[in-house]
């Protein structure tokens, strides 16, 4: 069965996770994707919390399956030659290098659209190319910092604090995937590449929508720890046995309320006008957390989301990272799988979100480094195999 993607040829020049995780993505869906690598050590995503002495890292492997990955020195003559046949080849380049960096390389847009005039040109900034910033670095937590997330995130009358979902990152990939696949679409119809930029504060602005609505409606500043309208009541609520992450999520807003009651055995108290709507129970918060907890501490946090979710209350058990690995469901719907490499052994695998009825997803492993470079130089640039040695010899590759 054919991919989603299948003929779709893109070069991948971009490192650490923004661009390599849009990369993957489009990889999982059937695209043909070309991870282009220094000659001094690639990606640096390669050791950067390595865990074991000289094997790729979880930081690298989790964000670069389905592709092939060569080497090239882009400051050389012949690198240069064969980076014009690469763009050639390709139909879409993505990049995440700081602003000039490209252009100094003689690898900017206006540059490349004349050697591939179709290419759609593909870049990742932390405060896109233009503005007054679009001179500046940035990274996750900058991101997180600039797009108004940082502050929206923490403790009630704490410090700002950055969230761990990767948001300024990840999320920055995914708007590039959109951007993207739209200017492939344009494409399809007249024929014509384009520039697609995303900044990263950009991104993280457009997932703080939720959080903005008070500013836009009213101009009040937003309270830290604050979701949806102010409540003296938790979000989680503790479980048995009372372990780090022995929490249950629970909405209690509205109807919700008197389910949640009927579910936890106390229908002596639906109706009871103390805790009758949002605004009572705000006024006693201990006493509906203890009414709450009762309950909740003298079972698991799994046995609280079914009993729950079941009866159609909006709740989730706070799942740590390791139960996330091991979730029945998330492996159900290959979220979560385990990849076959020879090279570095067998590894558990974030797997693909977007699932597709005639597209089926097949998780690859990550390529090792320059992996693929004598395959790529042989059967895309079309070098005879004979000129590659002396290549490799001159370290025009590795």
């Amino acid at each position: 069965m054919d991919k989603a993607l299948e003929g779709v040829k893109i070069l991948d020049m971009s490192r650490v996770q923004a661009g390599p995780s849009c990369a993957q993505l489009l990889g999982f869906l059937g695209a043909d994707v070309i991870k282009l690598e220094d000659t001094v050590g690639g990606d640096n995503t390669r050791v950067d919390m390595a865990h074991i002495e000289g094997e790729d890292s979880v930081y690298y492997t989790i964000f670069n399956g389905n592709k092939k990955a060569m080497t090239l020195d882009l400051k050389s003559e012949k690198g240069v030659s064969i980076m014009n046949e690469l763009v050639q080849w390709s139909d879409i380049l993505l990049e995440n290098f700081s602003a000039g960096v490209m252009e100094r390389l003689g690898l900017g847009y206006t540059q490349l659209k004349e050697i591939n005039p179709g290419l759609i040109y593909a870049s990742i900034k932390g405060y896109g190319d233009t503005g007054p910033y679009s001179s500046y670095k940035s990274f996750e937590t900058a991101a997180q910092a600039m797009g108004g997330a940082m502050a929206a995130t923490g403790v009630h009358g704490g410090p700002p604090m950055p969230t761990a979902a990767g948001i300024g990152d990840s999320g920055t990939g995914l708007h590039m995937a959109i951007g993207i696949l739209a200017a492939l679409r344009q494409k399809d119809k007249d024929g014509e590449g384009q520039h697609v930029e995303v900044a990263m504060q950009d991104g993280v602005v457009n997932l703080m929508r939720i959080r903005l609505i008070r500013s836009l409606s009213t101009g009040e500043p937003n309270e830290r720890g604050v979701i949806l309208g102010k409540s003296n009541l938790p979000p989680t609520f503790a479980c048995s046995p009372g372990g780090y992450d022995d929490y249950v999520m629970i909405h209690l807003r509205g109807q919700l309320w008197e389910t949640v009651l009927a579910v936890m055995g106390r229908e002596d108290l639906i109706g009871d006008e103390r805790y009758g709507d949002e605004a009572a129970r705000n006024e006693r918060p201990d006493e509906v957390i203890k009414i709450v907890t009762d309950w909740t501490s003298k079972k698991t946090k799994y046995e609280v989301f079914h009993e729950l979710a079941s009866a159609g209350v909006w709740c989730g058990a706070v799942l740590s990272p390791e139960e996330v690995l091991t979730n029945e469901h998330l492996i159900a719907r290959d979220m979560v799988v385990n990849v076959a490499d020879s090279d570095r052994g067998d590894y558990k695998m974030i797997g693909c979100p977007i699932k597709l009825s005639r597209s089926p997803v097949e998780v690859e492993r990550a390529p090792l480094y320059s992996e693929h470079t004598d395959e790529i130089l042989r059967d895309v640039v079309g070098l005879d195999p004979e000129e590659i040695p002396s290549l490799r010899d001159e370290g025009v590759i590795v």
